[in-house]
């Protein structure tokens, strides 16, 4: 029992001050590295409570392919953050007023909370259909039975995504060369010139 106390303070502490630090880092490639471990300590979070599949996916899905493309997409892309820096100064005042208003929210939020007495038993108790049944049969039939239609919507948030995402990569932008492949197939021998170099000449 204190191992496991142990483990849940360092993988919370270590995540609550990776994820900070997602934010306040000012470089993007830094920030994604932080948000990586972020994932591994919450995905050792899950481990401690028994969700052991939740914390394979996050780090399959999350660290395994999502942070890894904006790490990629960070690197390669050429963007010019001082560019991007200069309206600072004239988003801050919008910048505050919704600052104020989050913190607003979680003084509201945290000022009316209470802390559980006799239904903390309960509410830390699997579903009774659901006792007998693995981690991940578990969590399918909740998804697929009483979440059904909240799960679909995500997947087509996700769809959506997915296709914004191709259509801004995809879209035509002056002075790109791109490989045409009709265009290369409806070249003929015409419009290739043969010629004829010395050796050690050079071209």
């Amino acid at each position: 029992m204190i191992i496991q106390a142990i483990a849940f303070w360092i993988f919370a502490v270590v995540a609550v001050i990776s994820g900070v630090l997602v934010v306040a880092n000012r470089n993007p490639v830094y920030s994604v590295l932080f948000l990586i471990l972020t994932f591994f300590n919450a995905a050792g979070l899950f481990v401690l409570m028994g969700a052991e599949f939740l914390a394979m996916m996050l780090v399959v899905v999350y660290v395994g392919a999502v942070a890894v493309l904006f790490l990629f997409v960070v690197m390669m892309l050429d963007i010019n953050f001082v560019a991007l820096r200069q309206g600072f100064v004239r988003y801050l005042p919008i910048g505050a007023v919704i600052g104020v208003i989050l913190v607003a929210e979680l003084v509201f939020i945290f000022g009316g909370w209470v802390a559980p007495t006799a239904t903390s038993g309960v509410l830390g108790a699997p579903t009774p259909a659901l006792e007998q049944a693995s981690n991940t049969k578990a969590l399918g039939q909740l998804l697929y039975t009483q979440y059904f239609y909240l799960f679909q919507a995500a997947g087509m948030v996700l769809l959506v995504a997915m296709i914004g995402a191709i259509v801004l990569t995809h879209r035509e932008r002056a002075g790109v060369k791109r490989q045409r492949i009709a265009t290369q197939l409806e070249r003929n021998a015409s419009s290739v010139e043969i010629k004829n170099v010395p050796t050690g000449s050079g071209v």
